[in-house]
């Protein structure tokens, strides 16, 4: 079991945001599967609304960003939390609010949405 991460009131010098979200969003045109054919978007948007409605964005804080190809296209839609380095795979916008509140609030990784290692392009 994951133990919470130390929270932060305030920036450190090591990193401007305690947690930082890149969910890629990459579209290709010539046919290959990509993370913008599986709802990337709307779970980006999903998952900026919700941390900003907990208080959690800001400095010191969380920050949601797009992404283009992360390299990850086989397990897509993808996303990534630094700084643990924790790549996660979602479905629905049900798995985002999963993230956001046990991962980006807590400090603990959701287990059963984590990109299986060997899953890459």
């Amino acid at each position: 079991m994951n133990a919470p991460a130390p929270s932060a009131a305030a920036p450190s010098s090591a990193s401007y945001y305690q947690r930082h979200i890149f969910f890629c969003l990459n579209q290709r045109t010539n046919g290959q599967a990509c993370c913008a054919d599986y709802g990337a978007q709307a779970a980006f948007d999903h998952c900026k609304a919700r941390v900003k409605a907990l208080g959690l964005a800001g400095p010191g804080k969380v920050r949601v960003n797009k992404a283009g190809c992360l390299d990850r296209c086989a397990a897509g839609p993808v996303a990534v939390v630094y700084p643990e380095a924790v790549w996660y795979s979602f479905v629905d916008l049900a798995d985002i609010d999963e993230i956001v509140e046990s991962h980006l609030k807590n400090g603990v990784v959701v287990q059963r949405l984590l990109t299986p290692p060997h899953l890459g392009r």
